[in-house]
């Protein structure tokens, strides 16, 4: 499979009508799959509208929950009981009710370092993927949720920092954010998350115009050079898009 050029744009009315989308595209890869599934989530605000509806009554029936496997494409090192920490937000609104407790997979924090987390986080991966080295013929993922930070990150990949740059690693310790908050990560890499059949970015709001803004402009920005080896798709709402852009829809 071939990184497309460009990111398929889909645009929706508001951030309700996106995270159903978002939901529709996440059970269709499910759907697609009859074996083993691994979906890749991710933290900040953008994706538990979805979330939510993902655990809900009309829609938690069309996961087959003992075939799915949930990981998490980057973490805040905090406890697993801070409020920033991704993965318990994302337990808290719909795993832990639904998921069998050993298909959740979140990244390890109750340890020495990031550099430590991100070593066990990669086995854990290679394990799961049953090797080593990442073949473009079989992803790592089904489908991967990403977003896009104010500074144009994304996971925990920063622009101007090295981790950005990391070619051999699945997944990295990062001793500092760009933005608030300001604590270590531990994030997968870009060839790490490109190790999909789909890479899903949601961005709604206002306040993500400007960026998005800055990636249509395709800058040389983390969430720019983050691509699927498959399908790679920006959904936003309407109200991210950028005003000349709206205008000419």
């Amino acid at each position: 499979m071939a990184a497309a050029d460009q990111p398929k744009l889909i645009v929706a009315a508001d951030a309700e009508a996106l995270a159903q989308a978002a939901a529709e595209r996440v059970t269709a890869r499910i759907a697609a799959n009859p074996s083993r599934i691994a979906i890749c989530l991710t933290g900040g605000s953008s994706p538990k509208k979805l979330y939510q509806l993902l655990g809900s009554d009309s829609w938690r029936g069309r996961i087959p929950w003992d075939r799915v496997h949930w990981f998490i494409g980057d973490e805040r090192f905090v406890p697993e009981s801070d409020p920033l920490n991704n993965m318990a937000v994302a337990r808290e609104i719909f795993l832990d009710r639904n998921a069998p407790a050993g298909h959740i997979h979140p990244i390890p924090t109750a340890i020495e370092s990031p550099d430590r987390s991100a070593a066990a986080y990669a086995h854990e991966l290679e394990s799961f993927y049953g090797a080593e080295e990442l073949d473009p013929a079989r992803p790592l993922f089904d489908l991967v949720l990403m977003g896009a930070g104010p500074d144009g990150h994304t996971a925990s990949l920063f622009p101007g920092y090295p981790e950005v740059e990391e070619t051999r690693r699945w997944v990295v310790g990062v001793p500092k954010a760009n933005v608030a908050p300001f604590v270590p990560r531990v994030s997968l890499t870009l060839p790490a998350l490109a190790s999909c059949r789909e890479m899903l970015f949601e961005m709604a709001g206002h306040d993500k115009q400007p960026i998005l803004t800055r990636l249509l402009n395709n800058e040389n920005l983390p969430a720019v050079r983050a691509r699927s080896n498959g399908e790679t798709v920006w959904l936003v709402d309407q109200a991210a898009l950028p005003e000349e852009i709206r205008g000419r829809r």
